[in-house]
C-alpha cells in the first residue's frame, strides 16, 4: 500500500499533501496539549509497532504481497489522533530512510494509512461497542479500516491514466486504470490483508489490556504496566521480523521503472515505461528495502527494524521535549 514516487502525477501528490500534511499538524497539537507527559514515551512505542507490523509481508491473491498497519490499534489504544501521529512519524522514516513509499507521495500514503485508517477504523469501533463486545469490535474496525485505506490507494493509482496522459492517450504516470487497481487492491486485502490486521489488532489490544480493562488513554496507572509489555512485543516483533522475508513478492503498485514493463496483467506485459516513471523523481536511501550492505539479508532486516526504531523513538522524544517547553 505504500505508494512509490512517480506512480502519481506531481499534482497529486501536491493535492494529497495540502490535505495531509494539515490534518498530522492539527492532531500533533491536540496530542501536545491533551495527552499526559507520562504517556508521551508511548507515542515512539506506538509508531515503532506500525513501523514493525508493516515489515512483515504476507503473500495475498494475484502473486503479490501485503502487509497490516496497526491504525485501528493504536486509534484503540492512544486515541485516533496519537495513532495519526504515529503512523504518519512511521511512514516518514520508512520513505527517507529504506525507501519503502515515495518521498513525494508521503502525503498520500499518510492520507490513506495514518488518516483514513484509524480515524474512520476507529469511528467503526466505537460505534459497534454498542451491540457487539469490544474485542469484535475492534477486529471489524481494524479490517475495515485497512480496506478504506487501500480503496484510497486504488482510487489514486487508478485516476492518473485518465487524467495525466499524452496526446496519444498513453499513461505518463501509474499506467493501470481504476479497472484493474480497484480489483489488484481490493482482493488482497478483502481476503488476506484485512485478516491479518484485525488478528494483528485483537492478538496486541488483548496482550496489552491484560494489565487493565481500560485503554492507554484514560489509565494513567496502568501505564508503566502497559509499556513493560510495549517494549516486550516490540523485542519478540523485531527478532520475528525476517518472517515477512519468506515471500519475494512485491506488493501491487510498488514496481520499479526497471520492472513495470515486464509486469503482466490479462496475461499480457505492460510493454513501457510511463515517461513520468522514467524520468521522474529519484531518491536513493541509506538502507533501500530494509538492507544493509555486508550483511546477510536477515541481519539486514533486523538491523533495519531496529535503526527505524531508534529513529522513531528520537523524532517522539523531541516532539516530548517540544510539548514540556510549552506546558
Amino acid at each position: 500500500m505504500h505508494i512509490p514516487d512517480n506512480y502519481l502525477s506531481p499534482e497529486t501528490c501536491g493535492v494529497m499533501a495540502v490535505v495531509a500534511f494539515p490534518i498530522v499538524a492539527l492532531c500533533a497539537k491536540k496530542v501536545r496539549e491533551h495527552l499526559p507527559a507520562e504517556k508521551m514515551p508511548m507515542l515512539g512505542v506506538g509508531a515503532a509497532i506500525s513501523f514493525l507490523l508493516m515489515m512483515f509481508n504476507v503473500p495475498v491473491p494475484g502473486g503479490t504481497s501485503a502487509h497490516a498497519v496497526g491504525g485501528t490499534l493504536l486509534a484503540a489504544l492512544l486515541g485516533p489522533e496519537a495513532a495519526c501521529l504515529c503512523v504518519a512519524a512511521a511512514l516518514f522514516i520508512q520513505a527517507v530512510f529504506f525507501g519503502d513509499g515515495g518521498i513525494l507521495a508521503l502525503g498520500a500514503n499518510i492520507f490513506n494509512m495514518a488518516i483514513v485508517m484509524p480515524f474512520l477504523g476507529y469511528g467503526l469501533y466505537v460505534v459497534l461497542q454498542k451491540w457487539l463486545p469490544k474485542l469484535v469490535s475492534l477486529a471489524i474496525g481494524a479490517y475495515v479500516g485497512i480496506n478504506l485505506a487501500a480503496l484510497c490507494a486504488a482510487v489514486e493509482f487508478g485516476v492518473q491514466p485518465a487524467l495525466f496522459h499524452t496526446a496519444a492517450g498513453v499513461p505518463l504516470y501509474c499506467p493501470y486504470p481504476l479497472t484493474i487497481s480497484l480489483p489488484a487492491m481490493m482482493i488482497p486485502h478483502l481476503t488476506i490483508a484485512g485478516l491479518a490486521e484485525a488478528i494483528f489488532a485483537v492478538g496486541i489490544y488483548s496482550f496489552v489490556g491484560k494489565a487493565d480493562s481500560s485503554t492507554l488513554r484514560d489509565a494513567a496507572t496502568s501505564v508503566h504496566i502497559r509499556a513493560k509489555r510495549l517494549y516486550g512485543l516490540i523485542i519478540a516483533l523485531v527478532v520475528l521480523c525476517p518472517l515477512g522475508l519468506l515471500t519475494s513478492a512485491g506488493a501491487w503498485g510498488e514496481w520499479g521503472a526497471d520492472e513495470i514493463s515486464d509486469v503482466i496483467t490479462g496475461g499480457v506485459p505492460l510493454g513501457f515505461v510511463p515517461s513520468g516513471m522514467a524520468n521522474g523523481f529519484d531518491w536513493t536511501p541509506l538502507f533501500a528495502d530494509y538492507s544493509v550492505t555486508g550483511l546477510p539479508e536477515s541481519m539486514g532486516y533486523i538491523l533495519s527494524a531496529i535503526i527505524g526504531i531508534a529513529l522513531l523513538v528520537i523524532v517522539f522524544k523531541l516532539f516530548s521535549a517540544g510539548r514540556r517547553q510549552t506546558a
